[in-house]
């Protein structure tokens, strides 16, 4: 199975430590984040990362370069003239991605169980799983609401305070089929939470959380 790290951040809100290193690579109990997530992925026999890169794209290739000393196999796609969002960076790559594939953000730090979610996605005959988790303060985040069967039936991303409806948010880890990209404009700046959710939602996509 494929994972593509989303890792084209410049995490502006962390400078100065990012002035010199993009957000994936800032250092954390002496490791890179991205190294954590590579970890994550490698327990869980995720073994080809496809990492997009936008802002200082060398920094990652030069520590990464094939994977090989990881454990992994690394391949990177970089967004040359400008960022293509979350959505966007990843339909930039679909030809990559002819099966079953997970999506994680380049600054997660998390001991997700993916096995149990990918599980979860094939049992559901899902087209798209989100990660999801409980926050005390879901304004930050994209708000979801689930039916008994856990399949997704509102989502709404960053809620003002008065539209918040539930305390169930998006961790930005996804599990997708490669149909779903369908759905996205080429060479154009696009969102999972802001344009490709809500298309599902709104075609009567299976999506669960």
């Amino acid at each position: 199975m494929r994972a593509v790290l989303m890792a084209g951040g410049s995490g502006t809100r962390l400078r100065p430590l990012t002035c010199d290193l993009p957000k994936p690579m800032v250092p954390i109990l002496n490791r890179p984040i991205a190294e954590h997530i590579v970890n994550l992925l490698k327990r869980h026999n995720i073994n080809e990362v496809i990492a997009t890169l936008y802002y200082l794209p060398d920094v990652m290739r030069d520590y990464f370069q094939d994977g090989s000393d990881f454990g992994v196999k690394m391949t990177y796609a970089v967004e040359e003239e400008q960022p293509l969002g979350t959505a966007g960076c990843v339909k930039n790559i679909s030809e990559l991605l002819n099966e079953t594939f997970l999506v994680i953000s380049g600054d997660s730090i998390t001991d997700f169980d993916l096995t149990a979610a990918i599980e979860f996605h094939k049992a559901k005959k899902s087209k798209a799983t989100l990660i999801l988790t409980r926050v005390p303060n879901p304004v930050e985040f994209g708000v979801v609401i689930t039916d008994k069967e856990m399949r997704i039936r509102r989502f709404l991303e960053k809620p003002s305070t008065s539209e918040i409806f539930s305390d169930t948010v998006n961790t930005g880890t996804y599990i997708l089929e490669p149909s779903v990209l369908e759905y996205l404009p080429s060479n154009e700046e696009c969102d999972f939470s802001k344009d490709l959710f809500p298309k599902l939602l709104a075609k009567d996509e299976p999506m669960y959380g």
